[in-house]
């Protein structure tokens, strides 16, 4: 070891050594006393309405939806974000909501836009001071990253605030129903995850290098129902909620793992080493198979039965951007930009592509298509195929684009960032089907 690798590994321990660690309290179901409850979960197919979308994993039902647009065309509505947010937009009934944080006054906020023409119909402050300090956040990172969840009738969403995650529900006129601290959190980059739903409860990760655990709310009242340890390993990954063989399973990848839990109870079913430390990306459930990516220090894809045994995996990593399947095939797009297209069963690699730019937004499916967005604003569509690379169209809108597109009601919605003379602001874009679009779209395979 040279001298100055000597010197990194040691300021690294020492940065860890100093980590302040925070016990977690593990809590059962039987020790808070909630009921987990087959709650109904008010959404239409026209409703995008948590971190990607329906189903979780990124495809949307079919329906007719543009293929090209700029400035000038298929843009239904654009609408200002104050702040900054890698939030992605969910959309639910008539209302498109993000979460955004205005740096230099230190606020947390949920903003709703009218869906038909982008109109601002409430912001709500969540928090207000308790930002971490900068060097507690990644510079790519914000301080809203997490996508909102929604039930149909209350919108959920996690930060970061006071060294401590929070959860908070919200009724459709943005006013706030309860505020719950959830437990520690020790930044090193940041908050990521986004919250998820399963029957009653509203379900959060918190990876950290403090003392990680996975925690579930009741909806209604916000009284914490479960509580797991996870571990000292800072990680980002979303949940996931799959049903394998008949059972649900919560699934989440971090802490050099992919690991599988009750929801009902937080309890662990298996966990299998795989990957990583860190990992970014929300693992895809399909076809009885899990896939996942990532991350840092190490690199894997890989793919598990429904019992957690690894079937295949290789060396490439799609650390921030999510992985998508359809058709039997999986797809990645790496942070550098290369689109990748796997076989499902086997694993053997079906063609690789080099689209350009870098990427943090996470692909998603639409009649056949893959919509992926890279960090110059640029999205690239191509078919969601085994048979080759082959590009539908490249679009461009803004300056950049870190958060990923919903799709619902035959719209796309985009958040992105316009620069002008060094001066960036965000906006939500509504992107219409064309009036001659197909109404009648039935591609279910590629």
């Amino acid at each position: 070891m040279n001298r100055l690798s000597f010197v990194s590994f040691a300021l690294l321990a020492l940065c860890t050594a100093c980590t302040k660690r925070t016990p977690v309290v593990e809590l059962s179901p039987t020790q808070s006393g909630i009921v987990v409850r087959d709650e109904e979960i008010r959404l239409t197919q026209n409703d995008w309405a948590s971190w990607r979308g329906p189903n979780g994993n990124g495809v949307a039902v079919d329906q007719p939806l543009a293929t090209s647009w700029s400035d000038s065309t298929n843009v239904r509505w654009r609408a200002k974000v104050p702040g900054r947010g890698h939030s992605s937009p969910i959309l639910v009934g008539d209302q498109v909501v993000v979460a955004t944080a205005i740096e230099d006054q230190e606020q947390q906020l949920l903003v709703a836009y009218d869906r038909a023409d982008g109109s601002e119909r409430w912001r709500t402050e969540v928090h207000k001071g308790g930002f971490p300090s900068r060097g507690e956040v990644h510079n790519k990172a914000t301080n809203a990253n997490s996508t909102v969840a929604s039930d149909g009738k209350h919108f959920f969403v996690a930060m970061l605030n006071q060294s401590k995650i929070f959860v908070t529900a919200l009724d459709f006129s943005g006013k706030q129903l309860w505020q719950r601290e959830v437990g520690a959190f020790a930044s090193k980059f940041g908050y990521a995850p986004s919250p998820i739903l399963y029957k009653s409860l509203v379900i959060i990760a918190a990876d950290n290098q403090g003392g990680g655990y996975l925690a579930a709310l009741d909806r209604e009242s916000g009284e914490l129902a479960w509580r797991t340890a996870r571990g000292n390993a800072g990680s980002y990954s979303s949940p996931t909620i799959g049903t394998l063989d008949g059972k649900d399973h919560l699934l989440i990848t971090g802490g050099d793992r992919l690991a599988s839990y009750d929801p009902a109870n937080g309890k662990l079913n298996w966990e299998t080493p795989c990957i990583a430390e860190a990992t970014c990306g929300t693992v895809v459930v399909t076809d009885n198979r899990l896939l996942a990516s990532g991350g840092y220090p190490d690199k894997e894809t890989v793919c598990f039965s429904s019992s957690g045994e690894k079937l295949w995996s290789n060396n490439i990593k799609a650390y921030e951007p999510s992985l998508v399947a359809f058709g039997g095939f999986a797809f990645a797009i790496t942070d550098d930009g290369i689109a990748y297209c796997w076989d499902i069963k086997y694993g053997k690699q079906k063609w690789r592509e080099r689209l350009g730019g870098n990427f943090s937004s996470s692909p998603v499916v639409c009649n056949g298509n893959i919509y992926a967005a890279n960090l110059e604003g640029k999205c690239y569509l191509f078919r969601a195929s085994g048979d080759g690379y082959k590009e539908v169209a490249v679009n461009r809108l803004g300056s950049d684009c870190y958060a990923s597109p919903a799709i619902g009601g035959s719209e796309i919605f985009f958040r992105i960032g316009m620069a002008t003379d060094g001066d960036r602001r965000e906006e939500i874009v509504c992107i219409g089907a064309p009036a001659n679009a197909d109404p009648k779209v039935t591609t279910n395979e590629p």
